[in-house]
This record gives C-alpha cells, sequence and structure tokens, in this order.
C-alpha cells in the first residue's frame, strides 16, 4: 500500500483492512491473563514485546488456531515460521507423509486441524494418493496458497462444481422415440476429467478478486495461469497456483523456491505471549534452536522463555536469593577463620 492509499483511507477503513483492532484486542487479552500469573507485570515492556512480536512475525508460535489463522499478516507469519524451524528437512531431502507434517504443525499450534494438511496433500497428490511421501519444497509451496488463500480457494471449488455441472447436461445423448438406429447422437467431445474451459472458469473466478472481503490472488497472477490453457482441472489450477513464483511474491513471506533451502539456519526466540495450555520448557534461559528432527507423531512443545520476560522473574529472583546466601554465609566463615588465626599467632607471640 503506498502513502496516498494509506491516508486516503478512512480511520474506519483503514483499521479494518490491517486488523489492528483484532492485535489490540488479543494484546490486552494477554496481558491481563499474564497478570494473574504475575501481578508485577510491567504493561508498557509487555505491549513493546508483543508489536516487536507482531513486527517479526514470531507472534503465532504456541498460539491457538482461532488466532493463527485470524488475519492474513498471521497466516502469512506462521508459513515462515514453519519454514524457518523446519527447513532441515528439506535439506537433508526427507519426505514425510502428511501425518508427519501435521505433527510438525502440532508442535508450533497445538491445536491445528488435520483438514488443511489433507488439503495441502491433495493439491499435491490428488485423491488417490494421499499415502504418499511428499518433499517438503513441495509441500511448504502448497500448503502456503492452501492456508493464505484458504475462503478463496473454497469459492473457486463451488465455481468449479457449477461449471461442471452445467457442462454435464449436453453430454447426455438424448434419444428421439421417432429416430433411426442410423441417427447420430451428439455429444459433447470432452470428458469430465478434462477440466473446464479455462477462459469461462477465469472470467467466473476473477470477481472474487475485487469484490471478497478474504484474501485472493492478484488478478494478473490468474491470468498468467488461466489464459496459457485452453482447458483446466481445480487441481491443476491450484497446483499452478502453488508453483507460481508471482504468487509467492505477492504472499513476500517464502524465498523462490531455488533459494528455499539456502542460508544459514536462523535462531528463533520464543515471544512473550503463550497459550493457556502448559507447556514444559526445555530450557529457563537463552535462545534455541527448534528441533528439525523428523517427528511421526505429536509430542510436547519445546520452548525457552525470553531472558527478559517478565514470567520467569519470580524464580530469578528466587535463585539469585538463595546464591547471595550462601555467599554471605561463606564470607562469615572465612572472617571467622581468619579471626581466630590472628588470635592464635597474637598469643604466640606474647608466649
Amino acid at each position: 500500500m503506498t502513502t496516498e492509499d494509506r491516508f486516503s483511507m478512512s480511520a474506519e477503513k483503514y483499521l479494518a483492512k490491517h486488523n489492528i483492532l483484532v492485535y489490540l484486542e488479543d494484546s490486552v487479552a494477554q496481558l491481563l491473563e499474564h497478570r494473574e500469573e504475575n501481578p508485577k507485570t510491567n504493561a508498557v515492556k509487555f505491549f513493546s514485546e508483543y508489536f516487536n512480536s507482531l513486527r517479526d512475525g514470531n507472534h503465532t508460535m504456541f498460539r491457538e488456531y482461532n488466532f493463527v489463522q485470524a488475519t492474513p499478516h498471521n497466516r502469512a507469519s506462521f508459513v515462515r515460521l514453519f519454514w524457518k524451524c523446519y527447513r532441515q528437512i528439506g535439506k537433508k531431502g526427507d519426505l514425510l507423509s502428511i501425518q508427519e507434517y501435521h505433527s510438525l504443525l502440532s508442535l508450533l499450534c497445538p491445536d491445528f486441524p488435520f483438514e488443511p494438511v489433507q488439503k495441502t496433500a491433495r493439491i499435491i497428490l490428488l485423491d488417490d494418493a494421499l499415502d504418499c511421501l511428499i518433499s517438503f519444497a513441495d509441500f511448504i509451496y502448497a500448503f502456503q496458497v492452501q492456508f493464505y488463500y484458504e475462503e478463496f480457494m473454497e469459492k473457486c471449488h463451488e465455481i468449479y462444481l457449477s461449471l461442471m455441472q452445467t457442462q454435464r447436461s449436453p453430454r447426455d445423448p438424448v434419444v428421439v422415440p421417432s429416430g433411426t438406429e442410423d441417427t447420430k447422437v451428439h455429444q459433447n467431445s470432452h470428458h469430465p476429467s478434462d477440466g473446464v474451459d479455462a477462459m469461462q472458469y477465469f472470467r467466473a473466478v476473477y470477481p472474487l478478486c475485487d469484490r471478497s472481503t478474504f484474501s485472493t490472488p492478484p488478478g494478473n497472477c490468474l491470468k498468467e495461469i488461466l489464459f496459457n490453457v485452453p482447458r483446466v482441472s481445480f487441481y491443476g489450477f491450484l497446483m499452478a497456483l502453488a508453483k507460481s513464483e508471482s504468487i509467492n511474491e505477492h504472499i513476500g513471506r517464502l524465498p523462490p523456491k531455488a533459494e528455499l533451502l539456502e542460508g544459514a539456519d536462523s535462531e528463533l526466540t520464543s515471544p512473550t505471549i503463550r497459550m493457556k495450555t502448559k507447556m514444559r520448557p526445555v530450557s529457563a534461559t537463552g535462545n534455541s534452536k527448534l528441533s528439525t528432527d523428523r517427528v511421526s507423531s505429536t509430542q510436547n512443545v519445546h520452548t525457552t522463555q525470553p531472558s527478559s520476560g517478565s514470567l520467569s522473574s519470580h524464580s530469578t529472583k528466587g535463585k539469585n536469593s538463595h546464591v547471595n546466601t550462601k555467599k554471605l554465609k561463606k564470607r562469615k566463615d572465612s572472617s571467622d577463620e581468619s579471626s581466630s588465626d590472628t588470635e592464635t599467632d597474637s598469643s604466640d607471640d606474647t608466649n
């Protein structure tokens, strides 16, 4: 969005477009929840950490699914988070099942449903091969378009089924009683598996780009896909969306496919915000890299608390006070020993 577009919008439209109220309400709700555990939580520091995490895209880590899919920014950030955490799988060349990919997603979002993963697999494998293994690169780009454009793809499926239905009606032969055996019956030459006319499908789908309240691909990207083929199937259309570099640039979270596995793994720190469900941390301080080992079943989520986080202040103070007490005791014992040695030396000199 350009500066002119931003200032030409009304305040209400700007707040709605960028989902500002969603984040304001969530930040206040999270602050109140944290204050129940730690009444001394600094509100200014908490909000600073919350919105820094929101800016960096780490705010969806370990959050509930309703929050993860609540806004386009959340969805795109979660896709990038998944890539940063598990791209080591792609570097190793491992192939995983959809159950294993769901387990990996559940480590970042414990209540992440299985249905979006199934739909992602259908884009790559179709219905008759859901038990096959999938590479990380194929999964991540298909998952991106499925998760980010979920509502748009549901509408496209409805439109596709409607067009298929209109195609089927003239295909059925009409038998005229007065006809002879030699009478030729005209039938549509296209088989249902051939899909629908690409231009007709484009004309039906394109209006969604301007009238929808949910995220949609740019119209130019749809033209690139549908103007180059005479006919298109639904899953062929979805696969083209997943492979489109233009759409990947439009979402703006994943690198191009050629650079997907390049670069060093960056360290991730868990955000200040935690889910209400209790999770067992691996360590109390410092940063840690999230594990990228192959996962075949949902495990406990491993996270680290930020060193400046308010939730660990009590335990840190308790440990420090315990250590200080020990140090004072040692100092006192050493001073007593030195004083007793001095008295012994003085008595020896007197004698």
